[in-house]
This record gives C-alpha cells, structure tokens and sequence, in this order.
C-alpha cells in the first residue's frame, strides 16, 4: 500500500465518543464527509478514547459512509493501559512489549475495518520501554502491510532518539499553541526538523478560550485584533499561527461543528506577516523578545 500525504489540518476523534458528543454513526458519518469535503482526509484516534469504544464506532460509521478508504488516512496509538470496563487493568500504565503493540494494532485495524494504519504512533513515553523490542515489532508490522508509517506522541527529543537510532520515526504528537509554545523553544521543533520528523499539534487553541490567566488574557487580544485584521476568526489566526512555523506542524482540531470545521480549513491560506506572528509571541511571553 502506498504512503498517503496527511492533510494540513487534522480531524480529531477523541470527543466523537462517549468521551465528548456521542455522536451517532450518521452523525459521524456526517462529518467524515464534510471533513473531506473541506480538505480534511486525516482522522486522529487512540485506542483508549471513549473508553477503548471509539474506534469501533468511527469503524462502522466510515464503512456505512462507502467512502473510499485510500481518500482518507488514519492515525491512531497505543500504549496507554487506562482504568476501563473494557481493559482488565488495576494500575493505569504505558505497555510497549512486543505483544501489547501487536495485539493494538490487531484491535485498532478490526474497530477501524482496515487493512491498515497509515500512522501508529506510540501514546506517550514510558520508563520501561525496550527501543529494541519496538523497533523489531513496528518492523514486522510495515513488513506485514499493517502499518504504514511509525511515530511518536509527546516523545522529548532524547526520548525519540533512543527509537529513531534504531527504527525510522516519521511523526511526533506533541502540544503545542500561542499559549504552550515551550517546544519552540526546548528543542522539540528544532531537533524534529533537523531529523525530517513530522510535528503534529494537539490542542492547538491552548488555554487562549478557556483560562483568564495573565497569558491567555494576553494572547486572546493579540489574536482578536488579528481576526479583523485579517477577516478571519481568532480560531483561524492561532492556527495560521502555528502553520507559519518552519517545522510545518499540522494542527489536530477537537471541533464537531460543521461551521467552525469549515471555518478552520482556511486556516493554511492567511500567510500571517513576521511581525503579527511576533506579535503574539510576545503576548505569550509577557515581554518583549529578547
């Protein structure tokens, strides 16, 4: 199977569930199409969102929509052992052996009725992982076809250099927005653009909506200012924000509205000017930069 590009902006699954919205599977049907209709193809999930259930339900939802499976790409991860009805699990933990990563992949390409995963990535970093034992597993995996390409999920730079020495790693989840920034400046973006590592961005609005801290009160000005500036919403200037970044991060958005989706796809078309973008670094920061 060929590798597929992901798209610019990334459908995030995680509250499509029992977790979020509860969405039916016409409802999430729905939105697989007009995602698509907007130039959104790539869909994120995790095996542990809903409670181990979303999967499945996206699954029967995109088979029911009769869409074809190569329009779109699928991400997913694993590792994450949480508390659940559905995980015979007494102590929330990371599980990469051999057994635990296959036996995921299995789970994940049954609930998404695939053939394969375009991207697995690991959930997050664990103290006890073998970078041998993954290496061997994710390579029988693209060998079988299962897999496609292989990353990682709010992996530090070290941490992804234990794994990418023995194991080519395409991808790195990590948070990242106008108000969490702090992988700009530790490295993270640095050393995955220097390695050809692709950055994917969870929550990229950060707390600028959610939080009446100094920061987020300073970066929502900034950025409501831009908004008319630039027609758009200050939704689409804190993603234009984040794509203007040379490491060409694709931002993973949590929206099921059907206006707010579409409204987001035009984020990558506002080319924010040097000192706008600076701008609202500088809300971030407090000061003036250095």
């Amino acid at each position: 199977m060929q590798k597929q590009k992901l798209s610019n902006l990334i459908a995030g699954t995680m509250n499509w569930g029992v977790w979020g919205k509860k969405l039916s599977e016409t409802d999430m049907a729905k939105r697989i199409e007009f995602c698509l209709e907007n130039n959104i193809s790539t869909f994120d999930h995790a095996d542990l969102y809903g409670g181990y259930t979303t999967e499945a339900e996206f699954g029967q939802a995109f088979t029911a929509s009769k869409i074809d499976r190569k329009s779109v790409q699928f991400v997913t991860k694993c590792g994450i052992q949480s508390l659940s009805e559905n995980r015979p699990t007494s102590t929330k933990h990371y599980n990469y052996s051999c057994q635990h990563i296959t036996q995921s992949v299995e789970n994940s390409l049954k609930n998404l009725q695939t053939d394969y995963l375009d991207v697995l990535l690991l959930h997050r970093p664990s103290p006890l992982l073998n970078a041998h034992e993954v290496a061997d597993t994710i390579f029988e995996l693209i060998r079988d076809g299962k897999v496609l390409e292989f990353g990682l999920s709010n992996f530090s730079p070290l941490q992804a250099e234990l794994l990418r020495e023995k194991i080519k790693v395409e991808y790195n989840q990590i948070q990242f927005s106008a108000t969490n920034s702090d992988a700009m400046i530790n490295g993270s973006l640095d050393y995955m653009q220097s390695n050809h590592v692709q950055a994917m961005a969870w929550n990229p609005l950060g707390s600028t909506f959610k939080s009446d801290d100094e920061k987020s009160i300073r970066v929502k000005a900034i950025v409501e200012k831009l908004a008319m500036k630039y027609n758009v919403s200050a939704e689409v200037i804190l993603f234009a924000w984040i794509q203007k970044h040379p490491a060409n991060i694709l931002p993973i958005f949590g929206t099921t509205d059907f206006d707010r989706i579409k409204n987001l796809s035009k984020s990558s078309e506002v080319d924010l000017n040097t000192e706008d973008w600076f701008a609202v670094w500088e809300a971030n920061l407090g000061r003036k930069v250095d």
